[in-house]
């Protein structure tokens, strides 16, 4: 009776020993469960902060004034009185062609022009001497000016000066080598200043007006950044390129580093905001074939939709939507759902 006894009473405490463990397993199972069920995931916070959108464009430099010298007649090029990076001024003679040419009528206008002068001087005398009527004297000034017009004119064909002032860039001929009309032989720049040429899509011309701020640099030297401004938009596009011609204005650095014909880039702030509420760009998914993000609220995602304004590849302008303050996912958006657990995670 005592061993039958001891027998029931052995089973029963076994039997609540295994009550017991199979609670605490259940337990820990609940545990594990849930944890496998929350989605780790990082997330931000809605701030009003500034904002900028940059593009970036590609164009070519030219002195801000420049001009080209180019020969109007056919003739041998005598002398080319320059070499590149000279200084000169208005009007001093760069290269003189052959002025016996074919082409040139120099000393025929020479001649002519001689000619009325001495004319001119000896009616001046007749007229003071009153020998001849004031008619006479303004027939021979007449004449005059019309020969030094076509002497200046004649002159001008034959010696090829600079319209500006500013230094010699490109120099394309030698003495011998026969000038082409319409062929840039000579270029002269003034290139304490620089202009950018480039061109922008229709979709960007618009936010792109005269005085906005612009960044050119070269990718030969990229730690060297000039600021200008834009100073003029073209009114209409290229019919060919459907493109718009755009000009930005920048001083050159202190020892002339940029130069005509380079290929820079330039930076344009198209758009700006001092104050926006704004979101990380990479937080916002399409959910449901709607655009918005999820948002974090007591361990809990649900979707938000949201309307975006100005965007760059760090950050974007939310209209609506979203309040400041409010956190939003920004890493494991993809693996979530409406009503999804979620726990921080430092990945």
């Amino acid at each position: 009776m005592d061993k039958i006894r001891s027998y029931l009473i052995l089973c029963l405490i076994t039997g609540l020993i295994n009550i017991n463990c199979g609670n605490k397993t259940q337990d820990i199972d609940k545990s594990k469960l849930t944890a496998m069920n929350e989605v780790p995931v990082q997330i931000d916070t809605v701030r009003k902060k500034e904002i900028s959108v940059i593009k970036n464009f590609t164009g070519t430099l030219e002195g801000e004034q420049q001009a080209n010298v180019v020969s109007k007649i056919q003739e041998r090029i005598n002398s080319v009185n320059v070499k590149i990076g000279d200084v000169v001024k208005p009007g001093e003679v760069l290269v003189s062609l052959d002025k016996s040419g074919a082409s040139s009528q120099f000393y025929q206008a020479k001649a002519g022009f001689e000619n009325a002068a001495q004319n001119l001087d000896r009616m001046k005398a007749l007229y003071a001497a009153g020998a001849i009527a004031k008619q006479m004297l303004d027939g021979a000034q007449t004449t005059y000016d019309i020969s030094k017009a076509n002497y200046d004119a004649a002159k001008s064909m034959v010696e090829l000066a600079s319209p500006i002032s500013g230094i010699v860039t490109f120099i394309d001929c030698n003495i011998g080598d026969l000038a082409l009309p319409g062929k840039v032989i000579l270029t002269v720049a003034n290139i304490n200043k620089m202009k950018i040429l480039f061109t922008v899509n229709e979709d960007d011309i618009s936010n792109l007006s005269i005085g906005k701020k612009a960044e050119i640099f070269s990718e030969q030297r990229p730690d060297l950044v000039q600021f200008g401004s834009i100073s003029q938009t073209s009114k209409s596009a290229d019919i060919q390129s459907r493109s718009f011609d755009v000009r930005a204005i920048f001083p050159n650095n202190s020892d002339r580093w940029f130069k005509p014909g380079m290929f820079c880039r330039v930076n344009v702030i198209v758009n700006h905001s001092n104050s926006s509420l704004i979101i990380p760009t990479k937080a916002i998914i399409f959910f449901e074939n709607k655009k918005g993000v999820f948002v974090a609220d007591n361990n809990t995602a649900s979707f938000r939709a949201i309307e975006t304004g100005m965007s760059n590849a760090q950050s974007t302008e939310v209209i609506s939507g979203l309040k400041e303050w409010e956190k939003v996912v920004t890493l494991g958006m993809n693996n979530l759902k409406e009503g999804s657990k979620i726990i921080l995670s430092n990945i």
